[in-house]
C-alpha cells in the first residue's frame, strides 16, 4: 500500500507546475495585457501628426484626461495613462493516504499527509503621458510624449 502512495505522490509531484512554468505564465499574460491597451506609444507615434483636427486626435487616442489652455488661450490636451500590472501563478497537490486509516487508530497503520505548493508573482507600473498643443484653427500644432516602467 505505501507502495501505491508513493507512486501516486511522484505522478502528483510530475505533473504539478514548476516555478519556472508559473514564470512562462506571467511572462505571458503580460504580454498579452500589452497587447490590449489602447494608448501606446506607437499608437501616438503613428497616428498623430502636425496639422490633425481635435477629432482626428479623438478617433486616434480617445479623450483626453485634462483639457486646458496656454498663455495664448490656445487648448491643450494631456493624456496621463498609468498601468499597474500585478500576476501571480500558483499550484499546489495534496496526497492523503495510509494503511488502516488516515488517522492511525485501531487496525492500525501510519496514516499521512503529503503537499506541494509552487508559485511565482511579478508586479510592475507603466505611466504614459501625452501632451497635444492645438493652433489658433484647432489643428494639431505640437505634441510631446513621455513613458516610463517599473
Amino acid at each position: 500500500m505505501r507502495y501505491v502512495a508513493v507512486l501516486i505522490l511522484a505522478g502528483a509531484i510530475a505533473s504539478g507546475c514548476t516555478a519556472a512554468q508559473h514564470r512562462e505564465d506571467i511572462a505571458e499574460a503580460r504580454t498579452m495585457a500589452n497587447q490590449q491597451d489602447e494608448l501606446t506609444v506607437g499608437s501616438v507615434q503613428s497616428g498623430i501628426r502636425v496639422g490633425m483636427s481635435a477629432a482626428q486626435v479623438l478617433e486616434t487616442l480617445g479623450s483626453p484626461n485634462i483639457v486646458s489652455t496656454d498663455e495664448d488661450r490656445r487648448e491643450v490636451w494631456v493624456y496621463d495613462r498609468i498601468s499597474t500590472d500585478r500576476v501571480y501563478s500558483d499550484s499546489s497537490i495534496g496526497v492523503l493516504g495510509g494503511a488502516g486509516g488516515a488517522s492511525g487508530g485501531a487496525g492500525g497503520g501510519a496514516g499521512g499527509l503529503f503537499g506541494a505548493k509552487s508559485g511565482a508573482s511579478s508586479s510592475s507600473q507603466r505611466t504614459l503621458t501625452v501632451v497635444v498643443r492645438f493652433d489658433d484653427i484647432g489643428a494639431v500644432r505640437d505634441f510631446s510624449y513621455r513613458t516610463s516602467r517599473f
